[in-house]
C-alpha cells in the first residue's frame, strides 16, 4: 500500500492537506483520499472520496459527501498507422460530458484534441513539441476554437528532477511562472506565482505545494 501527502500554501489563504492511500488488487488500483475536513472537526464523510481505477482501462470516481460520480473511460485506435489515443469523461453531478483525442506523429510533436460535448464550440486544439533527443525544452500551444484565442507554455527540464514552466492566457491575461523539483529522496513541490498583466497594480499571487510518498 501506498501513501501519498499533498500540501498547499497560498498566500492569504489556508494552508490545505489532502492524504491518498492506494493499494493494488491484480490489474486494478482503489484509492481513498481525504482533506482537512474530514479530520478537522473529528472523523467525518466530509472531503473523503473513493476511486478505482484500472491503468490504461477506467476510471471510476465517488465523492461521498456529495454523491458524485465521475467515469473516466481510456482506448486507442489504429488510423493511418499511429496509434491515437482517446479519452471519454463524464461527470454526472455538473452533467459535464468530454472526449480527449491525442495522437504523437514521432518523439517531439504531438498533436491533442479537447471536446465537451453539450456546450457549443467548446473545442481546443494542443500542439506540444519536445526539442531535442533528451527533450529538456517544450513547448505547448492551444488554440480554443469557440473563443478564438491562444493559450502558451513553455517548459525548461534540466537533470536532477527541476523544471521551470511558463504560461500564459490570452482570455484572462494571466501570466505564470512555475518551478518544482521531483525527488524521489526528499519528495516533490512547487512553487508558483502568477500575475494578471490586465490589473493596475500587478501583485503576483504565489502557492506553494509539496508531496510527501510512503510505502505503508
Amino acid at each position: 500500500m501506498k501513501a501519498t501527502v499533498k500540501g498547499r500554501y497560498e498566500v492569504n489563504k489556508s494552508a490545505t492537506t489532502v492524504a491518498t492511500l492506494t493499494t493494488n488488487g491484480g490489474d486494478v488500483r482503489l484509492k481513498a483520499s481525504m482533506t482537512d475536513a474530514t479530520f478537522v472537526r473529528g472523523p467525518s464523510l466530509n472531503g473523503l472520496a473513493l476511486s478505482l481505477e484500472k491503468p490504461g482501462a477506467f476510471i471510476l470516481d465517488y465523492h461521498i459527501p456529495t454523491k458524485d460520480v465521475r467515469f473516466q473511460f481510456m482506448n486507442s485506435v489504429r488510423l493511418m498507422e499511429k496509434t491515437v489515443n482517446l479519452t471519454y469523461t463524464h461527470a454526472r453531478g455538473d452533467s459535464r460530458t468530454a472526449l480527449d483525442g491525442s495522437v504523437a506523429f514521432d518523439p517531439s510533436n504531438k498533436v491533442s484534441v479537447n471536446y465537451a460535448f453539450g456546450t457549443p464550440g467548446a473545442c481546443k486544439v494542443k500542439y506540444v513539441y519536445a526539442q531535442g533527443e533528451l527533450r529538456h525544452t517544450v513547448l505547448e500551444p492551444c488554440y480554443d476554437v469557440f473563443k478564438n484565442t491562444w493559450d502558451f507554455a513553455l517548459t525548461r527540464n534540466f537533470d536532477g528532477g527541476d523544471s521551470l514552466r511558463a504560461t500564459y492566457h490570452t482570455t484572462t491575461k494571466n501570466l505564470g511562472l512555475e518551478w518544482s523539483r521531483d525527488s524521489k529522496v526528499n519528495g516533490c513541490f512547487k512553487i508558483s506565482a502568477i500575475v494578471n498583466l490586465a490589473e493596475q497594480q500587478k501583485v503576483p499571487k504565489l502557492i506553494a505545494e509539496s508531496t510527501w510518498n510512503y510505502e505503508v
